[in-house]
């Protein structure tokens, strides 16, 4: 039988942790068990039940610590990513504790491991390998429709990864509940966004040099011909919202379609006493 993992990725600070905790306590009231994996070697606070910790490979601190390493934070975070990718038996092992089919996967925030550094894809890799079902999340925090420009680097990244990784994918504007009455009635054009249309407005009062404002349309062009970026928006107060992504998610690894109906444990007393 398949097992199911979300990799939930995005930029530092949009909200991967607190989505994390959502997830796993939506799917509590629903009878599911989601079990989460802190992947973040430089991590310090959880708010949700922690099944595995990559710290207990390795954490940041090992690695700049080390006197023949000599890393700051970020060189520190690459190599702890690294080696955790020479060391997947020790997740094997912490998958393979129990009989638990639903992962989330909290990540670090570089975009980098994303992108040029091929650590998330080979995770994925191995754990398809291990006849998972994965899905790539990746938040960008709505407080990036401030700004056009600012949104489309997000959408950029969320794009590189989407290539990178090939995996069923679902984007997601996270903190939507902090936003303004205002900026959530203007959040539909972020959804499904024109990308030419979004840039044109954040520069047409401003003084581009040709050369820029090519830059930009062919920046928009290449996002609008993978036609790959969609945004699903998330009100973390809202069930009804916190439902509807894990629907989508779901629905993207066919999840539930190799399970066998779950009963509780009192509706299990109940038949046995009726009988």
């Amino acid at each position: 039988m398949p097992r199911y993992a979300q990799i939930v990725m995005g930029p530092a600070g949009s909200g991967k942790s607190t989505y994390c905790s959502t997830i796993q306590k939506h799917c509590e009231t629903l009878n599911r068990t989601v079990y989460v994996i802190n992947l973040d070697p430089a991590a310090e606070h959880f708010n949700y039940p922690v099944t595995a910790d990559i710290r207990e490979l390795i954490s940041v601190e090992d690695a700049m610590e080390d006197e023949s390493l000599r890393f700051g934070p970020n060189g520190g975070l690459v190599f702890c990513m690294e080696y955790f990718a020479q060391h997947f038996d020790w997740l094997q092992e912490q998958l393979e504790e129990g009989e638990n089919d639903y992962f989330l996967f909290d990540c670090p925030g570089q975009i980098e491991l994303y992108t040029h550094i091929p650590v998330m894809k080979q995770l994925v890799d191995q754990l398809q390998s291990w006849d998972f079902r994965v899905c790539g999340v990746f938040l960008v925090d709505a407080q990036f429709m401030i700004e056009a420009s600012k949104f489309v680097s997000g959408v950029m990244s969320a794009l590189s990864a989407m290539v990178n990784l090939e995996i069923s994918h679902v984007n997601i504007l996270t903190k939507v509940d902090l936003l303004s009455k205002e900026s959530k009635r203007q959040m539909v054009r972020f959804l499904e966004p024109d990308f030419n249309i979004l840039l044109e407005e954040e520069f047409s009062n401003k003084k581009l040099k040709g050369k820029f404002k090519h830059l930009n349309k062919a920046i928009a062009s290449v996002i609008d011909d993978y036609s790959l970026v969609q945004f699903l928006p998330l009100d973390q107060s809202k069930e009804d919202s916190v439902n509807d992504i894990l629907i989508h998610i779901d629905n993207a690894i066919q999840y539930g379609e190799d399970l066998e109906p779950k009963i509780k444990d009192d509706d299990l007393q109940d038949q046995e006493q009726d009988n």
